[in-house]
């Protein structure tokens, strides 16, 4: 018998993966990552099980509760998943659901009951059965309540009837998987944010969330929503009745708005598929856009087609009015999308029988049918509200005329800096010290603040990897200021030309000369400033640098500690109480002997404090400022690889930190005053 070839390639090689196991060996698939992103999508899942529920007028209250020991309940009062028999499977059409791709009652038949939904036809609750160490399903139906539970996928004993009830619906509880899912730890804010979103989207729907993770509180087999036990835990209620109108008044709070009326639109395109439009916008002062779009309540941050033909109709109806009633003239150009996105806050949402998305965690929308759909009903229907409303009609139009004259300003402002080769990177700016590298991967760009600390970082750094700009004093604030002012102030021009990948239309994250941006400033009111002021350049002008990865805050000790010989950096308060208590200082402010031999000439405004024990002395110096460390110390706590300390910048939740920047950084002085007022017991305050 011949021999097989080391490496040969036959039918023993080929595998056929049976059940959930898919699911466990490639999960990204399915969710999207292992990481945090993938781990809120969990939740995600079996909450669009419920909502849509609501969505097929079933249900009108939903609860999201997170347990201690990372459990996850998720409580409708729906139909109730099914419990008889499967003729085809010949077991419980609930196991069914649980422990089956793709079954489910989502795909359109004529009474299942689900002609529009959000979840992943079949896939949503067996995937995150398959992803978790314990799931179980607890329905409430006809009067009986059943019990099924899993691991892994696989069920633990068959469906069991345990009593009467006199509920209606699903409770659906799951436990992470540590073995899929490196770090188990759920936001609360994500938590809250995803469900006020989703409460907008559904009118009529009640969404409780409640956080239990620092309680003792098991909830007993007979508890059905938690809410109404009244427990004092953190907890967060939304129901809106104005739907997608409310979102928007929601998010423009901060800001000036533009006219006086919310555009407005719900309309059903096929009574037989429930097919629906719905879409509200209303301008601001701001020249920033905030468009939102969803699918079947999906979010699609990517967009897709139904972006696309709100996009097309809004200059359509917009030019067209403004020429029918000589607001623009004939000889004139017609305003551009760009310039009618300037200040828009819009939520686009259409309800498909069966979309089509690019990728399993949708991002994008795929379906073609929705750009015409779209189209015509927004189309006509802002028709309608310019012909009723010709004074916001005419505020729209003439915001979008002074965005089409500063875009025109801005586009030769540019252009005349790209003439002269500044931003292509002919000439780097001279306050820059460049690194030896060309490779963009491992290139850093430190952003330092002031020339004292920009002085410590050009001679501490690592020359071949490591680039030192330093700032001067603060950056302007680009929260409201167009690329023409931006490009005539020197400090971002130089960031700009530092950066090498160009700005507005012509930024192209691919030329981006360094793969790690890190802002360094000093760890006073100051330098918090310089870094929300950069923070807020970058997330309005430079986001894809965010949404790489590529930015990031630096994080300098605000303690050096010597005892004897020993030498440590703290981070923090805490870190520093602790140095001390494993050296035996557990009361620093009651030695018996304290002086202070600080020279401010050596230190430049930095604090040291002596306590002399026996045979050793505890040294403590309080850096104020990077520029208060030398290069060596910048170096080993700052700019070291293998020991500093970086914070990546995410953008979690793009909506919620929009409007943070529109509050902090824009014109309107309430919402600020507000905004502090309300968090003013969280900040942590240097004395």
């Amino acid at each position: 018998m011949a021999k097989k070839k080391e490496g040969s390639y036959g039918a023993d090689q080929i595998q056929v993966l049976e059940g959930l196991e898919p699911v466990r060996k490639r999960p990204g698939m399915y969710i999207g990552s292992t990481g945090i992103d993938g781990l809120h999508t969990m939740i995600r899942e079996i909450f669009d099980n419920s909502r849509d529920e609501a969505m097929a007028g079933h249900a009108n209250r939903v609860e999201v509760a997170l347990l201690p020991g990372n459990i996850v309940r998720v409580v409708d009062n729906g139909r109730g998943i099914p419990v008889d028999k499967h003729k085809k499977l010949g077991v419980s059409a609930l196991e069914v659901v649980m422990t089956t791709l793709h079954g489910g009652g989502k795909f359109g038949g004529d009474d299942s009951g689900y002609k529009i939904s959000g979840g992943l036809h079949g896939v949503g609750a067996s995937v995150v059965n398959a992803l978790s160490v314990w799931t179980q399903a607890v329905v409430h139906k006809d009067g009986a309540r059943y019990v099924q539970e899993y691991s892994q996928g696989h069920t633990k004993a068959a469906v069991k009837k345990t009593g009467k009830t006199n509920n209606n619906g699903t409770i659906i509880s799951f436990e992470a998987d540590p073995e899929i899912f490196p770090d188990i730890k759920y936001s609360w804010k994500w938590v809250v944010t995803h469900m006020r979103g989703q409460a907008y989207l559904v009118k009529g729907l009640t969404i409780h969330c409640l956080d239990l993770r620092d309680s003792d509180i098991v909830p007993s087999d007979d508890a059905y929503y938690l809410y109404d036990e009244g427990y004092e835990v953190p907890t967060s209620t939304f129901y809106f009745e104005g739907g997608l109108l409310s979102l928007v008044r929601f998010l423009n709070k901060p800001l000036k708005v533009v006219g006086k009326k919310i555009f407005y639109t719900h309309k059903t395109t096929d009574e037989n598929s429930g097919e629906a439009v719905e879409i509200a916008f209303q301008y601001t002062d701001d020249i920033s856009s905030r468009i939102s779009a969803y699918a079947n309540n999906i979010p699609n941050p990517d967009g897709g087609f139904h972006l696309t033909g709100f996009k097309t109709a809004l200059t359509r109806v917009v030019n067209n009015y403004a020429k029918k009633n000589n607001l623009i003239k004939d000889k004139d150009p017609s305003l551009s999308g760009d310039d009618l996105l300037e200040g828009l806050t819009a939520v686009v949402s259409v309800h498909l029988a069966d979309p089509q998305f690019e990728g399993q965690t949708k991002g994008k929308l795929g379906s073609t049918e929705a750009k015409g759909m779209v189209e015509s009903v927004f189309g006509e229907s802002l028709q309608e509200f310019f012909e009723e409303n010709p004074d916001d009609a005419k505020a729209i139009i003439t915001k979008g005329l002074l965005a089409m004259r500063a875009r025109a300003a801005a586009k030769a402002a540019k252009d005349s800096v790209l003439r002269k080769g500044a931003l292509e990177g002919m000439t780097l700016p001279g306050k820059l010290a460049d690194c030896q590298t060309k490779s963009a991967h491992e290139a850093e760009l430190f952003v330092v603040e002031g020339d004292s600390a920009g002085g410590s970082a050009k001679t501490g750094r690592d020359r071949r990897t490591q680039a030192i700009l330093p700032l001067r004093g603060k950056v302007l604030n680009v929260e409201r200021a167009r690329l023409d002012k931006m490009l005539a102030s020197e400090q971002i021009k130089n960031l700009v030309i530092a950066l090498g990948a160009g700005i507005g239309d012509s930024f192209d994250v691919e030329k981006l000369r360094y793969h790690k941006i890190i802002i360094a400033t000093d760890a006073d009111v100051d330098g918090e400033h310089i870094t929300t002021l950069l923070l807020t350049l970058f997330y309005r002008h430079f986001k894809q640098v965010i949404e790489g990865g590529f930015l990031y805050v630096a994080n300098p000790p605000l303690y050096k500690i010597k005892y004897g010989k020993d030498e440590v950096y703290c981070y923090n308060d805490e870190e520093k109480f602790q140095v001390l208590k494993d050296w035996g200082i557990e009361d620093l402010d009651n030695q018996e002997e304290v002086e202070s031999d600080a020279d401010p000439s050596e230190h430049d405004g930095d604090e040291t404090e002596e306590v002399k024990k026996p045979n050793k002395k505890v040294t403590i110096q309080r850096y104020k400022g990077l520029g208060e460390m030398d290069a060596d110390e910048l170096y080993e706590t700052t700019m070291d690889k293998d020991k500093r300390i970086l914070k990546r910048v995410n953008i979690d939740d793009a909506a919620e930190a929009d409007k943070v920047f529109d509050i902090l950084m824009g014109s309107e002085v309430a919402p600020r005053k507000a905004f502090i007022v309300a968090n003013a017991k969280l900040a942590e305050i240097d004395m």
